[in-house]
C-alpha cells in the first residue's frame, strides 16, 4: 500500500536528524529544495569531466586511434583557464549590471561556453580521427581544441561563481553542511554519468557518440538553467554603475592579508597534489598488480566516491559543531597517510581486501581535506567571496591537474626501469612524503584549543594546546 503524502512526511519528521544526512544544511533562507535546485550546477560540472577525462579519453584513443600524447594535450587544455578563477570570482563581485544581479549572468555565460564547446565536440573529434574527405587535417586538431577550451571554460565560471552564489544565500552556520551537499551532488553526478556513458555506447558507434555528447550539452544547459533559475535577489543599486568598486589587485591584497593566506593556499596545494597523484593509477595498479579483474577494479571508483561522501558528512557534522577545520584537514592527511600504506602494503602481501580498504581510506581522507579547506575558502570574504573561491578553486584544479599528470609521467619512467610495481610504490610514497609536508603547512594554523571546546577533536601534530590546558583535561 502507498503511503499518502502526509503520512509519508509525517515518517520522515519522527526520524531523528542525526540519522539524515545533511539534514541540517536546509535553513529558512536556503530551504532544501532551493538548495538541492543550485546544486544541480555540480552534477553537470561532475558530468562533463567524466565524459572528457574517462569516456572521450578512451574512445580518441581506442577507437578513434588518435595517438595518446595528442589526447592528453586536448583533455589538459580546460587546466588552461584554473588559474583565471580568480578572475573570474572577483569580476563576479564587482560586476555592473542595471539588472541588478552579479552571479547570475557569469553562470549563465559559463553554461553556454559548455554547451557550446560540447555541441561541437562531436564533430570535431571525427574530422581528428581522420575520417573525413578533404580539407586539411590541422582543422580538426583546431575544432577539437577550441572545444576542449570553450568546455574548461565554461566549467571554472560555472563552478567557481555557482559556489560563490552558493556562499551568498547560505548563513555561515549552515555552510558546512552545504558543502557536502553541493560536492555529494558532484560525486553523484559523476557515478551516474559514467554508468549512463557505459550504457549507452554499448555498442560504440560514431552516430552513438554524437547523440551521447550532444545530449549531455542539452542536458549539462538545462541543468544549470534550473539551478540558477530565482535564485538571485536583483539588487540595481548594488550594481549601478556609479557604485564605488575594488580594483582587482586592490582585492587580492586585501585577500592575501588575511591570517596567513599564502600558508593556507600552500597547504591546500600540497595535500590537493597528495590525494590527487593517485586519481589515473589505483584501478590500473588493481589490474596490473593485484590481477584483479574489470569488474573489481572498477568498484574502485564506487569505493573511493563512498568514502569521500563520508568523509564530506563527517567534515559537515563537526564543523557544525564548531571544530576547527584545520584540524579536521590535518585528520583527513593522517586518514591519507594509512591509507597510501595499505595500499602499497597490498602487493606483497597479495591482499586485495587491504588495498580495497586504502582505497576506501584515501576518498574519506580526501573529502574530509577537501570540504575543510572549501569551508575556510568560504569564509575568507577580505577581497570578496568571490575571489576567494576562486583562488582556492585555482589552486585546487591547477594542482590536480598537475598531480594527476605528474603521477603518470612518475609511474611511467620509473617503471621502464625498475619494473611495473615499483613505478606505483614510488609515486605512492611521494604521496606519502606530500602529506608530511601538508601536515607541516596545516600546523601552525591549527587553533588552540581552550578548555570547553569539547567539539574539537584531539590531533597530535603542531598546535596542539600547552602542558598546563591538556592538564585541565
Amino acid at each position: 500500500m502507498i503511503l499518502s503524502r502526509p503520512r509519508l512526511v509525517g515518517a520522515w519528521t519522527r526520524i531523528d536528524p542525526r540519522y539524515l544526512p545533511f539534514a541540517d544544511a536546509a535553513t529558512p533562507e536556503l530551504p532544501f529544495p532551493r538548495l538541492f535546485r543550485l546544486s544541480l550546477f555540480q552534477v553537470s560540472v561532475g558530468m562533463t569531466a567524466v565524459l572528457l577525462i574517462g569516456t572521450l579519453n578512451r574512445v580518441m584513443i581506442v577507437e578513434f586511434a588518435v595517438p595518446a600524447w595528442l589526447v592528453a594535450g586536448m583533455v589538459s587544455l580546460p587546466l588552461i583557464f584554473a588559474p583565471f578563477r580568480a578572475l573570474v570570482g572577483f569580476r563576479s563581485d564587482v560586476h555592473r549590471s542595471v539588472l541588478g544581479w552579479r552571479r547570475i549572468p557569469y553562470i549563465w555565460s559559463g553554461a553556454v561556453l559548455q554547451f557550446g564547446g560540447l555541441a561541437i565536440m562531436p564533430f570535431a573529434l571525427i574530422v581528428l580521427s581522420g575520417d573525413v574527405r578533404g580539407g586539411p587535417v590541422i582543422v580538426g586538431d583546431i575544432a577539437t581544441a577550441l572545444a576542449f577550451l570553450m568546455i574548461g571554460a565554461g566549467l571554472h565560471t560555472t563552478q567557481t561563481v555557482g559556489l560563490a552564489l552558493a556562499t551568498d544565500l547560505a548563513p555561515a552556520k549552515s555552510q558546512p553542511s552545504v558543502v557536502a551537499v553541493l560536492w555529494m551532488m558532484l560525486l553523484l553526478g559523476m557515478i551516474g554519468s559514467a554508468l549512463a556513458f557505459g550504457l549507452l555506447l554499448a555498442p560504440f558507434s560514431e552516430l552513438r557518440l554524437i547523440k551521447v555528447i550532444q545530449g549531455t550539452a542539452l542536458v549539462s544547459l538545462v541543468l544549470n538553467v534550473i539551478a540558477m533559475w530565482k535564485q538571485e535577489t536583483r539588487d540595481p543599486a548594488r550594481t549601478a554603475s556609479d557604485h564605488p568598486q575594488p580594483r582587482f589587485h586592490e582585492a587580492l591584497r586585501a585577500f592575501r592579508d588575511q591570517g596567513r593566506a599564502t600558508r593556507r593556499l600552500v597547504a591546500l596545494g600540497l595535500g590537493t597534489v597528495a590525494f590527487s597523484m593517485q586519481d589515473i593509477l589505483l584501478e590500473p595498479y588493481g589490474g596490473q598488480i593485484l590481477h584483479l579483474t574489470v569488474a573489481a577494479t572498477t568498484a574502485l571508483t564506487a569505493a573511493l566516491a563512498g568514502g569521500g561522501l563520508a568523509g564530506f558528512g563527517l567534515a559537515a557534522r563537526k564543523l557544525g559543531r564548531g571544530a576547527d577545520p584545520y584540524r579536521l584537514s590535518a585528520i583527513g592527511a593522517l586518514v591519507g597517510l594509512a591509507a597510501f600504506a595499505a595500499v602499497i602494503f597490498a602487493a606483497p602481501l597479495n591482499a586485495p581486501l587491504l588495498f580495497a580498504a586504502g582505497v576506501l581510506a584515501i576518498g574519506f581522507g580526501g573529502g574530509l581535506f577537501a570540504h575543510c579547506t572549501l569551508t575556510v575558502a568560504m569564509s575568507m570574504t577580505g577581497g570578496g567571496i568571490g575571489l576567494a573561491l576562486g583562488v582556492w578553486g585555482a589552486v585546487q584544479a591547477s594542482a590536480a591537474g598537475a598531480a594527476v599528470a605528474l603521477g603518470g609521467l612518475i609511474r611511467d619512467a620509473v617503471s621502464l626501469y625498475a619494473g611495473a610495481a615499483s613505478g606505483y610504490a614510488v609515486v605512492y610514497h611521494l604521496e606519502i612524503a606530500l602529506l608530511f609536508a601538508t601536515l607541516v603547512a596545516i600546523g601552525p594554523l591549527v587553533r588552540i584549543a581552550r578548555p570547553g571546546d569539547a567539539a574539537l577533536p584531539r590531533l597530535g601534530i603542531a598546535g596542539l594546546p600547552p602542558t598546563s590546558t591538556m592538564q585541565t583535561r
